[in-house]
C-alpha cells in the first residue's frame, strides 16, 4: 500500500495528539525532504516545534509510519524506556485510526 498526501496528514494529526496528551512536543510534519535522496530528515528551528520531512513517493505506506514515529521520538530527544514507551503509544493509535478507517470504508 502506497503513501498518500491525506493519509500522510491524518497520520501526521494522530501522532501529534498522542503526542501532546504525553505532554510532549507534537512536530510538524511535511513532505518530501529538502535533501534530495533521502527517507526523513528533521530539522529543529528557533521558534516553533521541530520539522520533520519524509518522503513519500515509492515507498511504501507502513515505511512512512516508521519514519514519522521515529520522528517523533527523535523530535522529542526520547531514548530507552521512554522511546520504546512512545513507540507502542504511536503504533496502537495508528493501528486504531486503520480500524476505524476499514469500518468506515
Amino acid at each position: 500500500m502506497e503513501a498518500t498526501s491525506l493519509r500522510f496528514a491524518t497520520a501526521a494529526r494522530t501522532m501529534a495528539q498522542v503526542a501532546r496528551s504525553e505532554g510532549l512536543v507534537a512536530p510538524s510534519f511535511r513532505s518530501p525532504p529538502r535533501v534530495l535522496g533521502i527517507d526523513r530528515s528533521i530539522r529543529r528551528r528557533r521558534v516553533g516545534p521541530p520539522l520533520v520531512s519524509i518522503r513519500l513517493r515509492d515507498r511504501p505506506w507502513v515505511a512512512v509510519l516508521a519514519d514519522m514515529v521515529d520522528g517523533v521520538v527523535a523530535a522529542n530527544d526520547l531514548r530507552g524506556a521512554d522511546a520504546a514507551r512512545l513507540r507502542t503509544l504511536l503504533w496502537q493509535a495508528i493501528e486504531a485510526e486503520a480500524v476505524v478507517a476499514a469500518h468506515v470504508a
